[in-house]
């Protein structure tokens, strides 16, 4: 059966595709379900829309992560913590290094 909170978020994205919470939504919903498939689009998306959305690069980051998809990730992190550092969101920040840190060599 298919997850009513992504069938909503597609719903809405079909009105507004430029809507950056809604790809956010979507991607971080896709997350809960342990599919990473789908997250990394729509997360991607978000960040097309919004590029200075610094939480969907964590959360974009950690989807690649799952999917072992290392070097993206690496980049995806790098990319996110400069983002971070230029809105001042240190959470995000440290949440970025951390995953950087915890990446194999």
């Amino acid at each position: 059966m298919a997850n009513p909170k992504i069938e909503q978020f597609k719903k809405i994205l079909q009105m507004d595709p430029k809507d950056e919470t809604m790809w956010f939504g979507l991607g971080k919903a896709y997350m809960g379900d342990e599919n990473w498939a789908e997250a990394v689009p729509a997360l991607e998306e978000c960040i097309k829309v919004r590029p200075n959305y610094s939480a969907a690069y964590f959360a974009l980051a950690q989807s690649l992560q799952k999917q072992e998809q290392l070097e993206k990730c690496r980049s995806i992190c790098a990319d996110g913590i400069t983002v971070a550092t230029t809105n001042g969101d240190l959470l995000v920040i440290k949440n970025l290094e951390e995953l950087l840190n915890s990446l194999p060599s």
